[in-house]
């Protein structure tokens, strides 16, 4: 995720980033700038139309149309984002649990390596569910003694919770946990997996295509449409004002596409990379 500093404007207008639609819309823009310029040339050179040309009220109907689109892509933009803090709520989440789990274990184990042990599995969980979630090839040695199995579990998250679980209850069975600190801890493991879940649900369930290609069509006919009608007020000028409304309305499109699946690699995703890591560092701090 690209950090930034808010209140630096200048920075904002003047400098672009490998985050920004434009390098994404340019092919795009060259040929609707080519489009719009055909059709200048058409009416102005060519065909002549004079000012009492039925053509001209074009423009009506992009009055009509112009709150329609505007409400479809306010509604869109707002439907990717809370999709996006959702997910970054659902990590804020793990990071408290996963403090929280260290901190009650780091209370209640007194055998150093039991503490050891959870040292390397809880931060395990956010690293292994950051990969997860990135569909990435998961690393099976994730520390020196304890290793993911290969082949029982293809959902790796499930399979350190399970271990986790299962460490738990061989303390309490060895008498180094009581059942009620069992109960308490059995809370925080059930969060990783509510989290995971949630996380899952986000990434497996996209925007439904329909609606998607739908807007795509609608901002495509709404451009495409703009140099017939404003040619008549603006003449060459309609280029670069055609061209300008179709990059505002497409890279709203493109940014709503962009974090509505918060858990990838993109500039504007979730660092879950750098949250994973941070859980490490908490963690190791508290089962020292």
């Amino acid at each position: 995720m690209i950090s930034y500093n808010p209140k630096e404007w200048f920075s904002f207008i003047f400098r672009f980033h490998k985050g920004e639609t434009f390098g994404k819309l340019l092919p795009l823009m060259v040929a609707i700038a080519a489009y719009s310029a055909l059709i200048a040339f058409l009416e102005i050179e060519v065909f002549k139309l004079s000012e009492t040309s039925h053509v001209k009220n074009v423009t009506v109907m992009h009055t009509m149309l112009g709150f329609v689109i505007s409400l479809l892509l306010v509604f869109r933009t707002n439907t990717a984002y809370d999709r996006w803090w959702e997910g970054r709520r659902m990590w804020g989440g793990l990071v408290n649990s996963s403090r929280n789990l260290a901190l009650k274990l780091a209370v209640m184990l007194k055998d150093k390596e039991d503490k050891e042990l959870f040292r390397k599995l809880i931060p395990a969980y956010a690293e292994v569910l950051s990969q997860h979630l990135k569909s990435a090839d998961i690393n099976h040695e994730l520390f020196d003694d304890i290793t993911l199995s290969t082949n029982l579990y293809n959902h790796k998250p499930n399979q350190i919770a399970k271990t986790i679980m299962a460490k738990l209850n061989d303390l309490y069975q060895a008498g180094k946990l009581s059942g009620e600190q069992l109960i308490v801890l059995n809370a925080e493991i059930q969060s990783f997996t509510d989290i995971c879940g949630a996380c899952e649900r986000i990434k497996n369930t996209p925007i439904p295509f329909s609606y998607s290609a739908f807007i795509k069509k609608f901002i495509f006919a709404y451009v495409v449409t703009l140099p017939f009608g404003y040619v008549f007020q603006l003449g060459y000028y309609v280029i670069p004002v055609v061209v300008f409304i179709f990059y505002v309305l497409s890279s709203l499109e493109l940014i709503a596409e962009e974090i509505e699946e918060p858990f990838g690699d993109d500039p504007n995703d979730l660092p879950t990379t750098k949250m994973a890591e941070n859980i490490r560092k908490n963690v190791e701090e508290l089962l020292y």
